[in-house]
């Protein structure tokens, strides 16, 4: 199974900028990376006036826009989705799925949190493979500095794919949990 690594924070600590510098460098070492955002507010993926979002308004349950180099769906739901249901429907051919924002959820969590913003973390010690952060924490869980990408994927890497070098070929258990 694809490992799947969720990145949680509080509200504005920096879980985007750090993501961002984290998939660069995954992609850098030739890594395959799905990521799903949680969005706890409704959001819109379209424009009012385009032809897709027409549809979706004229009732249409699901709307893809797809193109030879990108795909994008809106689709109706009567629940939220499970994270394994999501990456059901992103598809296979990953090395790595990365989650922002499941703070509540069953995969292992690297916490990211800014000395600035809080001084408290959001997740329990046994949840956490590591905190991203400028603070200290008597957790014995490794501490990476907040722009500190490569730290972490060494770590995910060591601990999640191949010692190898070669993406695709994944171990570890279908949770995602450390060996």
């Amino acid at each position: 199974m694809i490992p799947v690594i969720s990145v949680v924070g509080k509200s504005d600590a920096g879980k985007t900028t750090f993501l961002v510098k984290l998939i660069e460098e995954l992609k850098r070492r030739g890594y395959r990376v799905a990521i799903i955002k949680h969005n706890v507010h409704d959001f819109e993926m379209d424009h009012p006036g385009k032809d897709t979002h027409r549809h979706f308004e004229a009732g249409a349950d699901a709307v893809v826009i797809a193109s030879a180099h990108k795909l994008a769906m809106v689709k109706r739901l009567e629940e939220e989705l499970a994270v394994d249901e999501i990456i059901a429907l992103v598809g296979p051919g990953y090395d790595l799925v990365l989650t922002e924002g499941y703070k509540r959820g069953r995969f292992p969590k690297i916490e990211v949190s800014r000395k600035d913003h809080s001084s408290e973390l959001i997740s329990e010690e046994d949840e956490l493979i590591a905190i991203v952060t400028d603070n200290e924490f008597a957790l014995e869980r490794p501490h990476f500095a907040l722009d500190d990408a490569a730290g972490v994927a060494d770590l995910i890497e060591k601990s999640y794919l191949t010692g190898t070098g070669h993406p695709g070929e994944i171990e570890g258990s279908p949770s995602g949990a450390l060996r």
